[in-house]
């Protein structure tokens, strides 16, 4: 690893890490995260974390570019990431159907796998969040299964309900809110993602993990979830 960086902003830098996406970044991402927080302490106005980059924004009154730098310096010097270090683990409920999910067929069809079996292969492996981003509460997760990924669609949904689950290549996540969107949706999940009575507003945060676990349409209604079907109209 050989972190380089590059200016955004005036007030704002960004530390690269990596070069390519990998799960097993994440150990190095945490580790970075802590110690920037750490030695920027009150100069820091925001940290964001990605996939291979951290964003560093500071408090241009108190700190000068070139001290803002010496300190990125000083808190990656002698960086060690702890392998079993992680955020907090979830389990999403999901109710896979068409009706909510209308790329789940295609996707079968895509893979050459039935229906039941994208379900497994989607539900049988945790996930990490790498980032959130695009709308509140929207966690960008991976790394999805090859057999399963599968490109954005050419043109976005107008409106895609809130708690719907969806993959676009090799990337997973569920829609907090009602929003435009263009990925492939295969089901939704009853969880509230976005909340602004919680601490942090956000359900996931980078460093974070999750699965997503399949439950019947009595129980995602006993849930709390929304059933009314996508519209499949673009």
């Amino acid at each position: 690893m050989k972190p380089r960086i590059e200016v955004v902003a005036l007030d704002c830098l960004m530390v690269r890490l990596f070069d390519e996406i990998a799960e097993s970044n994440m150990p190095w991402m945490l580790a970075a995260g802590a110690r920037l927080r750490e030695s920027f302490a009150g100069h820091l106005i925001d940290l964001v974390p990605s996939y291979t980059t951290l964003m560093v924004h500071y408090d241009l009154l108190a700190l000068n570019p070139m001290q803002a730098r010496e300190l990125i310096g000083q808190a990656l010097e002698g960086l060690h990431a702890d392998a079993q270090a992680r955020g907090r683990r979830h389990v999403l409920p999901v109710w896979y159907d068409p009706s909510v999910g209308p790329e789940l067929h295609l996707l079968a069809q895509r893979s050459g796998l039935s229906v039941d079996e994208v379900i497994a292969r989607h539900s049988g492996r945790e996930y990490q969040v790498f980032a959130l981003g695009f709308a509140p509460g929207f966690a960008f997760m991976g790394l999805v299964e090859e057999a399963l990924a599968a490109p954005r669609l050419d043109t976005p949904r107008k409106r895609v309900a809130a708690g719907s689950v969806g993959i676009a290549e090799r990337q997973t996540a569920a829609y907090p809110l009602v929003s435009p969107g263009g990925w492939n949706l295969i089901g939704r999940t009853p969880a509230k993602l976005f909340d602004r009575t919680r601490d942090g507003y956000s359900l996931l945060q980078p460093g974070d993990s999750v699965r997503y676990e399949a439950v019947s349409h009595a129980e995602f209604m006993r849930l709390g979830g929304d059933d009314t079907p996508l519209e499949v109209s673009t």
